[in-house]
């Protein structure tokens, strides 16, 4: 396995695969590698002839008030997980690299951004669909690996590749959890001993909903109440969002119908967290 910093540097293995008819598989991470990274990387190698895991913290997809320049960072033990699990490049470029001085083109997806994370982060997709649609010129990856605890973002992702005909092929891979339900997360880093154990609660709240979905509750708000109720009960969780949407067009739903996604985001301390299921209906 090698590192690259630059563009150029990238671009030239990536000709040259091309050139000898090799598949590539591109998963493009902020670092801070945990189990869930490992499972997108894993499934790539699988299936792919060449994989290129590509660490950037993006700026631009940062609000003011966020966690830029405290997020976690650990670029040699990401290396050491990457060339365990297969990868052939790791691509570590600085920002100056990804970013013109004086740029001022973006890529981004309307509608789908309306709600969930997109309203609560201001520009968060813009930034995300800009660095995606960037590290897929410069890849030109065969597919794409990106996790389904950002369910909003591989929508938007997916929605973005049919609309500007990307001829990528995007994967969804499941969610990678702890043994007591919590989502991995690179930022579980900045939960103490307390939090912690705090932090099981968007677990626990998706799944006392679904108890009540299997059992024929059909009405979101009754669910969305029920979540409420779970969070509400741990006294370090204070709720940012929860919401029941379409699967498809991530629109809120009244009464479930079709299949669902319920995304929930809980503040457990300083720290956001998200997390989600979904609940299919067989579409009449």
């Amino acid at each position: 396995m090698i590192t690259v910093s630059t563009i150029k540097e990238l671009r030239e293995y990536t000709k040259q695969w091309r050139r000898e008819g090799l598949s590539i598989g591109l998963v493009p991470t902020m670092g801070y590698l945990h189990e869930g990274h490992r499972s997108l990387i894993d499934k790539a190698v699988k299936e792919n002839d060449k994989v290129v895991v590509s660490i950037f913290v993006n700026p631009t997809q940062f609000g003011p008030n966020e966690d830029l320049s405290t997020y976690p960072r650990d670029i040699d033990r990401d290396k050491e997980l990457c060339e365990k699990a297969g990868a052939a490049i790791v691509f570590n470029p600085e920002a100056s690299e990804m970013y013109f001085n004086n740029a001022n083109t973006y890529a981004d997806v309307e509608k789908l951004t309306d709600g969930l994370c997109g309203l609560k982060r201001p520009g968060h997709f813009r930034g995300v669909c800009t660095i995606v649609s960037k590290l897929f010129n410069i890849v030109n990856p065969d597919r794409a690996y990106f996790g389904e605890k950002d369910a909003q973002q591989l929508a938007v992702i997916r929605r973005m590749v049919r609309d500007l005909n990307f001829d990528i092929e995007i994967i969804g891979c499941p969610i990678i959890r702890e043994e007591d339900g919590l989502a991995k997360s690179s930022r579980n880093k900045y939960l103490s001993l307390e939090e912690r154990a705090a932090a099981t609660i968007l677990n626990k709240s998706l799944m006392k909903s679904k108890e009540f979905l299997e059992n024929g509750e059909i009405s979101a708000e009754v669910i969305k109440s029920k979540i409420k109720a779970e969070i509400d009960s741990e006294l370090l969780a204070k709720i940012d969002y929860i919401e029941i949407v379409d699967k498809y067009t991530l629109e809120p739903v009244r009464d479930i119908k079709s299949s669902i996604l319920i995304a929930i985001a809980v503040f457990i301390g300083n720290t956001r967290l998200i997390d989600n299921f979904t609940f299919e209906l067989e579409e009449k």
